[in-house]
């Protein structure tokens, strides 16, 4: 659906709340899986992150306005993306947690207190550049609306805001994102599937020279590994097209024409979720992997590049109570490798994910950015008998 397409269903009167409320729901669209993208290892039920026990992603989805840029009225194409990691009870029970930057031109908030303390603290949040302001105080204040202090009876937050750059379709020195809208997101997030393409922080992205935005995937060990999940969500701004490889096929060069973008100055987010019982060091390890996945779709991580990296366990609950003594289970770091090839696999059908679901989009001054073309995608793959076809009833 066509940005002017989706002013006119909300429309400019309701547009925030009707559109917020559309974009919890996700449409019914295929995946790489369905095109016939082929991809190691066995996703979970809803190859999402989602396939994590308890964690529920909630995002809000602000597209409005068409034309020539006016600061401050648009056009807006831009959203918030909330992933909370044990549903309504993270507030008052935080996660082991590690990050790792592999290129750091961007920004992701509360990252000394992570490394410090090994917890994230509350839910991770996602949005465009200049309005991590906006969603750090929106997070806090709907922390304070919750009605409690934290576990040592301050009320105290250091909210992790991540970002990436959405300014090419979006007014984004309108500031348009309010704390309103975080509230949303966080209000609305649940289990289940999750929406991708062009939907909350990752409405306005640009990713390998086509539209990007959310995506996910997962990843279900065998049992023999521990039978643990592992879950992935991206919000994928980078790369070129030239570079741009699915399924090691050189599908951007392949394709005709230029990308939206020459060189390698988006950024890309990536979130890791896991049940394995990891402790903050081992956590670093698996967000450090998330960037073999990354590699896997072509991107070098250029210089304007944020590539910025977070992964929490749901294991260990009550790790974090400051009373007394807690007792820890600790997966072996010898035992790490399946959840090591989780993250590599799960990560690269993530951004191949948020490509295919993602839309063509015209935003600021008239400028479009195309989607990826399945067919196109088809064909380039079974060019390099690579193409496989889907299970029937997919």
């Amino acid at each position: 659906m066509s940005s002017a397409r989706r002013v006119l269903v909300c429309g400019i009167a309701v547009f925030v709340l009707s559109c917020a409320a559309r974009a919890a729901e996700p449409a019914v669209k295929p995946r790489a899986r369905d095109l016939g993208v082929p991809f190691e290892g066995a996703p979970g039920a809803l190859n999402a992150i989602t396939d994590v026990a308890g964690v529920a992603v909630g995002q809000t989805t602000l597209i409005r306005g068409e034309g020539k840029l006016v600061v401050g009225e648009g056009p807006v194409r831009t959203g918030v993306t909330a992933i909370v990691p044990r549903g309504r009870a993270t507030n008052d029970d935080p996660v082991f947690a590690g990050v790792f930057d592999l290129n750091g031109a961007g920004e992701l908030t509360g990252t000394h207190w992570i490394e410090e303390s090994g917890f994230l603290e509350g839910p991770m949040m996602m949005t465009n550049t200049h309005s991590v302001g906006a969603v750090h105080e929106g997070t806090i204040a709907w922390r304070v609306k919750q009605g409690s202090a934290d576990a040592t009876g301050y009320w105290w937050s250091n909210p992790t805001v991540g970002e990436t750059w959405d300014g090419e379709l979006n007014d984004i020195n309108g500031f348009h994102v309010k704390p309103a809208d975080v509230f949303a997101a966080l209000d609305s997030a649940k289990g289940g599937p999750v929406a991708e393409g062009n939907v909350g922080g990752g409405t306005g992205m640009i990713c390998n020279g086509f539209k990007g935005g959310i995506g996910t995937s997962s990843r279900k060990l065998a049992d023999a590994a521990g039978g643990y999940t592992v879950g992935v969500l991206v919000q994928c701004n980078c790369g070129r097209k030239p570079d741009l490889l699915v399924a090691g096929v050189p599908v951007g060069a392949e394709l005709q024409g230029k990308g939206a973008r020459e060189e390698d100055a988006g950024s890309i987010l990536i979130v890791v979720a896991t049940d394995a019982p990891l402790i903050g060091h081992q956590l670093k390890r698996l967000a450090r992997r998330a960037s073999l996945g990354l590699a896997r779709t072509g991107s070098r991580s250029g210089n304007g590049s944020g590539d910025l990296f977070l992964a929490f366990s749901t294991a260990n609950p009550g790790a974090a109570n400051p009373k007394g003594l807690v007792q820890v289970t600790m997966l072996p770091n010898d035992r790490m490798n399946p959840l090591f090839a989780g993250v590599v696999q799960a990560t690269e059908e993530a951004i191949v994910n948020a490509m295919v679901a993602a839309e063509t989009m015209t935003g600021v001054n008239g400028y479009t950015v195309k989607a990826l073309p399945h067919e196109e995608l088809r064909r380039v793959l079974k060019k390099y008998n690579r193409l496989v076809e889907p299970p029937s009833g997919r």
